[in-house]
């Protein structure tokens, strides 16, 4: 039993210099505008049999702005962030140092006391390995990029540190295909 499941960044929601941790603030202008051209190639996704959104703002946005007409997932929320919620990684760098360096460098780490990023991942590779796994099925997920990458390192089963060398960018789309435990990255042609 083999199934596919494409994942898409959601749209933007603000400027990269003001992202924060575990935002909810919804599409920008600019978001908006990149889903409308974005969407002669996303559109077709939504034949998939099962749609999913991560239950924020901009990833529930994104995908009804596509017609997906997603089901929110909870467990596809961004990772709990804790006391850093709201704060930008520079803030936090400034008034903790020593608690980012040992969250960038210990996946097991929660300086913030929310999800490690060992958790985080394995969070998001529960989902993956619970999806209805029909033969040729197809699912589809708007997600925080955030939820992208956790998906990517555990779907290639790299070390958890791989996660920030990953960049995902808004509205980009990963494929992967197989069944639970057993994933492959699926790179396709453009639409």
């Amino acid at each position: 039993m083999h199934v596919r499941v494409s994942l898409v960044a959601a749209a933007r929601s603000t400027s990269l210099l003001a992202e924060r941790f575990d935002d909810d603030r919804p599409l920008d202008v600019d978001g908006w505008r990149a889903v409308e051209s974005a969407a002669r190639g996303l559109v077709p996704l939504g034949s998939a049999e099962l749609r999913y959104c991560s239950p924020t703002s901009r990833s529930r946005a994104t995908g009804t702005a596509l017609g997906y007409a997603p089901m929110a997932q909870p467990a596809l929320r961004e990772c709990d962030m804790g006391r850093w919620r709201g704060l930008t990684l520079a803030e936090v760098a400034a008034r903790d140092p020593a608690a980012v360096d040992l969250w960038l460098t210990d996946p097991h780490a929660a300086p913030h006391g929310g999800e490690s990023l060992l958790a985080f991942i394995a969070r998001i590779g529960g989902w993956l390995d619970t999806r209805p796994a029909d033969d040729g099925g197809a699912i589809v997920a708007v997600a925080e990029p955030s939820v992208v990458r956790a998906a990517l390192v555990y779907a290639l089963k790299a070390p958890p540190l791989t996660y920030w060398n990953v960049d995902v960018r808004p509205l980009s789309t990963l494929t992967l295909a197989g069944r639970p435990r057993s994933w492959h990255l699926s790179l396709q042609a453009p639409v």
